[in-house]
């Protein structure tokens, strides 16, 4: 049975009065004056069950507390089964019971349920709470861009052909498990394909890094070939175990989705390898295993793989709002979309907005004027005058100093709460991790604000 909470609290859910125990005692506050968001979590937990059926796990309340520990405190599963095992403040805050030492299995299930939309309501009930406590009142806004990098190592073509020889070889001889075997052959290239990969890295002369991609895709069509031979035996495959004819099945469907991306990884190899071709950044992929992964260049600083989000803030440092976005889009088109998701959580546009310079253009500030915003500054006015964006030079210049305290945020997002890299694998996984750090850090600066004001 699941539940949004325990009915009785425990003698041993007390606080320590160090700095960390207060700012849990704090958090804990505002998540019991807001009991509404333990019911999308319990719909999230108990799926398609009945939450009055079964064994009597985690409560919706652990759950989401267990999130925010490890969000907050830029944990890893390992760590959190042991803090909250070890910690008496951890266990307060998380309202386990005496008996209750949860798994990292079961911290990992039930935190990854979580959906990114569960998440969001989440912040959206928080963003409510901090404007009836006075803490923010959404009527000036920051809004800037950033990258989250995905957990892939650094894509190159070689690199990415041996991880598909691999992961497909690998999946091969897990089909000949089944028994009886299933009629398919092939040869393990792995080794000498790990060659030719660690020749290209070294190779010094064109000609020589050249001739072993030519060797390094031989062996690639060649696995390919075994694969497409191996999906129809094992769609075929007929045994006498029922679990044996699902686990062909689901092979197979792997098996097709793995043959799928390396097909794209050899069309991107030989164009660009062998035909000196320049192929778009949207065509290309950049890993196997994150295939959602996004090239994003920035300016004279690098480029990262991984997805750009949008922030926007307030003055309480709150982040009000963001967004997960697949591509790479100009800042400037995403000025409108914020704007709109702004009026949507506050019922009206901001009072005044600044922004980067990337989001600078006429058409944006013609349409924040319309939609009643008074002052829209940007970092770099681009052919726009002062008096057009804001009533004075001086609150342009206050907003522009505004703006740059974003950074400060997303810094703090980074290095503090570890959003500089998503560890959780997948797409709506990736929001999910995004979302999730958003909410632990509007609880953690909301905790801070109230305890300052105490």
């Amino acid at each position: 049975m699941r539940r949004k909470f325990h009915r009785q609290g425990s003698l041993f859910h007390v606080m320590p009065r160090s700095q960390i125990g207060r700012e849990l005692d704090a958090v804990s506050k505002i998540l019991d004056a807001n009991p509404e968001i333990l019911e999308a979590v319990l719909r999230d937990i108990t799926g398609s069950f009945r939450p009055d059926h079964g064994r009597e796990g985690l409560t919706a309340e652990q759950v989401l507390r267990s999130a925010l520990l490890k969000q907050s405190q830029n944990l890893t599963y390992e760590e959190l089964e042991f803090h909250l095992g070890d910690s008496q403040a951890f266990r307060a805050f998380a309202r386990l019971n005496v008996n209750q030492f949860p798994a990292r299995s079961a911290l990992q299930e039930n935190i990854a349920s979580l959906r990114e939309s569960t998440w969001e309501v989440i912040h959206r009930v928080l963003l409510g709470h901090a404007r009836a406590e006075g803490i923010e009142n959404g009527r000036t806004t920051r809004i800037d861009t950033t990258v989250v990098d995905a957990n892939i190592h650094a894509p190159t073509d070689s690199s990415l052909l041996l991880d598909g020889v691999r992961v497909l070889t690998r999946h091969l001889l897990q089909g000949k498990e089944l028994d009886p075997r299933p009629a398919y052959r092939f040869r393990d290239h792995r080794r000498v394909v790990k060659k030719r990969a660690l020749k290209i890295l070294n190779a010094r002369k064109e000609e020589v890094r050249v001739g072993a991609y030519r060797d390094l895709l031989r062996y690639a069509g060649l696995v390919r070939g075994y694969s497409v031979e191996a999906i129809l035996a094992l769609r075929e495959w007929k045994g006498t175990d029922v679990m044996g004819g699902l686990r062909a099945q689901a092979l197979a469907d792997e098996i097709e989705r793995v043959l799928g991306l390396m097909d794209r990884v050899i069309d991107q190899a030989e164009r660009r390898v062998l035909r000196g071709e320049k192929v778009p950044a949207c065509e290309k992929i950049v890993s196997l295993f994150e295939a959602h992964t996004d090239i994003i260049v920035k300016d004279r600083r690098g480029t990262h793989y991984g997805h750009k989000i949008c922030l926007s803030g307030g003055v309480s440092n709150l982040i009000l709002d963001v967004r997960v976005e697949k591509g790479n889009p100009a800042d400037s088109d995403l000025f409108r979309p914020m704007l709109m998701r702004h009026v949507e959580i506050h019922g009206s546009a901001p009072r005044q907005v600044s922004a980067d310079g990337g989001f600078a253009s006429k058409e944006n500030l013609q349409w924040a004027k319309a939609k009643g915003v008074q002052d829209c500054c940007f970092a770099k006015r681009r052919g726009i005058a002062i008096s057009e964006m804001v009533r004075s030079t001086w609150i342009y210049r206050k907003l522009k100093r505004f703006r740059a305290g974003i950074e400060s945020s997303i810094s703090a997002l980074k290095r503090a709460f570890g959003m500089d890299r998503c560890t959780w694998s997948g797409w709506a996984h990736f929001q999910r991790y995004v979302w999730s750090i958003v909410v632990s850090h509007n609880l953690f600066t909301m905790a801070r604000i109230r305890l300052a004001q105490a």
